[in-house]
């Protein structure tokens, strides 16, 4: 495919994608918080259906085997009319690359056919009560026992967990000493015994959930380890490299979204005989949130360009997690205060945009960690 018709190609996915997000999103965003507890499966579903969750994922799995950059179109072009619904094709792309890559080929095509199509929601379980940002401080233990696995401990912060048809868990199969060496992955079907799972009553992003596993003596066949004994820790958590530029991105359409209603407004609402758009005091913030807002959107496609190269983006991935989710967070607020009491109220989407970008701030690796990561990359580079 050259790159004219590549771009062609990407012009018509944000075009879908966008069509979906204005008619099938937006308008119901709000609604969804207040009568849905849970992700509606025939909407995840339609999504399937028109190519909008891991287009990136080989044309055999239903994917449609182009660049990543397609998929980061699609994530802000959801994150714009529901940020909760462009949770989940964030999720498709990141679980579906690690199955993809490093299942046997069977429960490969199992899980990767129905999580592009939509049929399937695979969470993510590593967090542990007493690990948080530690993450390679892990207690769940893993026992070899004949055809599998047996497993045991408590997961928790695992967003969809209470709802999600597979989760990539993470268990410790070597001692407490080797830390991350001594990890390894398993895909868990939500259906097998001994699993029981609660949810916790978060400030925000409502439909998805987030809670905890309690796995007790849960059998996990051979098949279904993914990557080697040991090196689950190591070689998949690479790939998360991808998902955190994918949720800067997410992060760039809610808060773009909150700023084109709040231009509209200001050219409406008058104050001392002006329409509110003649004071500086009021668009020059706004202003100033553009310029913010764009560069982070820019900085994470570029991220998922490197990806697809094949270049170093582990640094420019974590800037993307850190900035995205914050300065979103701040332009939505922003837009809320422009609204001044109106804002204010629960009639607007700006609180529950506030409120559900503000998670990720926590999850997926706090602020902190990623600074982290960026300094440790950028004094090995300098070493």
């Amino acid at each position: 495919m050259t790159a004219t018709e590549l771009s062609e190609l990407y012009d018509q996915i944000r075009d879908t994608a966008r069509r979906f997000s204005r008619a099938k999103l937006l308008p119901f965003y709000m609604q969804r918080e207040k009568t849905e507890k849970t992700v509606d499966r025939a909407l995840l579903r339609e999504m399937g259906a028109l190519g909008l969750i891991a287009p990136e994922l080989p044309e055999e799995f239903g994917g449609l085997g182009i660049g990543s950059e397609a998929s980061g179109i699609i994530v802000e072009e959801m994150g714009y009319g529901d940020f909760n619904i462009g949770y989940l094709p964030i999720m498709g792309s990141l679980m579906g690359k690690i199955i993809a890559d490093h299942a046997p080929a069977h429960v490969a095509t199992d899980w990767v056919t129905r999580i592009v199509a939509g049929e399937a929601i695979v969470a993510v379980a590593l967090t542990e009560p007493g690990g948080g940002s530690d993450a390679a401080n892990l207690t769940m233990r893993a026992d070899k026992v004949d055809g599998g696995w047996l497993l045991n401990g408590e997961k928790t912060s695992c967003s969809t967990g209470d709802q999600a048809d597979g989760i990539l868990i993470f268990a410790r199969t070597g001692t407490r000493e080797e830390r991350a060496h001594g990890i390894s992955a398993f895909l868990l079907d939500t259906s097998a015994k001994g699993l029981s799972r609660t949810r916790f009553d978060d400030l925000g992003s409502h439909i998805l959930g987030r809670g905890s596993l309690y796995l007790d003596d849960v059998f996990i066949p051979d098949d279904h380890l993914i990557g080697e004994p040991g090196k689950g820790f190591t070689k998949i958590m690479q790939g998360f490299d991808y998902s955190r530029a994918l949720l800067g991105l997410v992060s760039v359409g809610a808060a773009r979204a909150s700023l084109d209603e709040t231009w509209r407004y200001i050219q409406e609402r008058r104050a001392f005989g002006e329409p509110l758009s003649a004071f500086q005091g009021v668009t020059f913030p706004l202003a100033e949130y553009e310029g913010q807002i764009e560069a982070i959107r820019q900085l994470c496609i570029q991220t998922l360009r490197l990806r697809d190269a094949g270049l170093p983006h582990t640094a420019e991935a974590a800037m993307c997690k850190w900035m995205g989710p914050k300065f979103a967070t701040d332009a939505i607020q922003q837009c809320l205060l422009t609204h001044g009491h109106y804002g204010w109220s629960k009639d607007l989407p700006h609180q529950q945009r506030m409120r559900d970008v503000l998670g990720i701030q926590i999850g997926d690796g706090t602020a902190q960690i990623m600074k982290m990561v960026i300094a440790r990359q950028r004094l090995r580079e300098n070493a």
